[in-house]
């Protein structure tokens, strides 16, 4: 019953809907309750520590891909544009002027 209970917690957008302070009291009771010895529950806590940061940086790329996909189909500018536009008008500035020195 417990390992099904590790696994389950170890999985999925479950533990990523989780804070970590949830995360931790959970282990917290459960080596209270004396269901998990202090070794297994620290073991315990690093595992689901591990994973919950993994679980963390994966929802993270998601978002930020979503939110990327949306911009780009909102047609909506984003920095990076902005910033190579920007890159863009000064290499045209930069070869008129030489264009203009050159001719005189």
């Amino acid at each position: 019953m417990l390992e099904l209970f590790k696994k389950s917690m170890l999985t999925g957008v479950g533990l990523a809907l989780k804070t970590w302070d949830e995360v931790e009291a959970l282990g917290k009771e459960l080596e209270k309750r004396g269901k998990m010895p202090q070794k297994e529950a620290k073991k315990f806590l690093e595992d689901l520590q591990k994973r919950y940061e993994e679980t963390q940086t994966k929802l993270e790329e998601r978002v930020e891909k979503s939110v990327r996909d949306f911009l780009k189909k909102a047609d909506i500018v984003t920095n990076e544009d902005l910033k190579a536009l920007k890159n863009e008008i000064r290499e045209l500035k930069n070869l008129i002027t030489e264009g203009v020195a050159t001719e005189k």
